[in-house]
């Protein structure tokens, strides 16, 4: 059964809860898609003050790409750039909304789960939640803008470290690393967050839109060089068409560790 992105509002807040609860809500291309349109249509609607990202069910934020999607939508140049395409748009989106976006975390966030949640504005989790960048063992180029993001976010030595190790990290250290707002017990986390919700959407909207507005004027002034530079392009685009990439996918789905070969 294929994912959905739905959403549902409740006074001033609009949520947008990510649902493929078999796979603990791993995003295929269409789900990205969605996602991105969605929080374009909230941000749009005056109705809306705050936007706040979920998972569907007790499992899982987000626990990455749908992997099993990969060999009908990433086995091609033009298939891996619709998807990097998608998926990059969805990170924006947040970003570009005017309105404050908050990832609320509960259980897995992993890979384009944690991307995701790096690109909201604020994160708040519950305390079995737990955290993981993948992509070294998928064999997955991650681009300037995603880099840029987490150092934004993290710093460069947690960004180097949670991308080489590739480990999983508990809710905790996500908090030590200034990952997380806060962590609350699981019992707190809805109401926690319906309440720092509601107290967002009782400040001046424009006076968010406009921090809004200059913190992506500063993130993009920085990122534009860097991100077309023929050698970032190019590190990236000898991960899409590597033999490690297709190994990468092929363990996953087999379960069992990779064998990669450095071509």
């Amino acid at each position: 059964m294929n994912g959905t992105v739905f959403s549902r509002q409740q006074g001033a807040i609009r949520s947008l809860v990510i649902s493929n609860p078999s796979k603990r809500n791993a995003m295929s291309r269409g789900m990205w898609e969605s996602l991105a349109e969605l929080i374009g249509q909230a941000d749009a609607d005056p109705s809306v003050r705050v936007i706040v990202l979920q998972g569907d069910g007790e499992q899982a934020f987000v626990s990455g790409a749908d992997i099993s999607t990969f060999e009908s939508q990433r086995t091609n140049p033009d298939d891996q750039r619709r998807f990097s395409e998608a998926v990059e748009a969805a990170y924006a989106a947040p970003g570009r909304a005017s309105k404050p976006v908050i990832a609320k975390i509960r259980g897995i966030c992993f890979g384009g789960g944690l991307g995701l949640a790096a690109a909201c504005d604020l994160r708040i989790a519950s305390d079995d939640a737990r955290f993981r960048m993948p992509a070294a063992r998928l064999g997955l180029g991650y681009g300037a803008p995603g880099v840029a993001r987490f150092m934004s976010v993290i710093g460069l030595a947690n960004t180097l470290d949670i991308f080489m190790t590739a480990r999983i990290f508990e809710a905790g250290e996500a908090l030590r690393m200034g990952l997380l707002r806060e962590v609350v017990p699981v019992s707190a986390l809805d109401p926690h967050v319906d309440a720092l919700a509601a107290s967002i959407a009782e400040n001046a909207p424009l006076t968010i839109a406009a921090l809004k507005c200059a913190a992506r004027a500063i993130s993009s002034a920085s990122l534009g060089e860097i991100a077309t530079r023929p050698e970032v392009l190019e590190a990236l685009a000898r991960c899409e068409r590597s033999d490690d990439y297709r190994e990468g996918a092929k363990a996953f789905m087999e379960k069992r560790t990779p064998n990669f070969q450095g071509r």
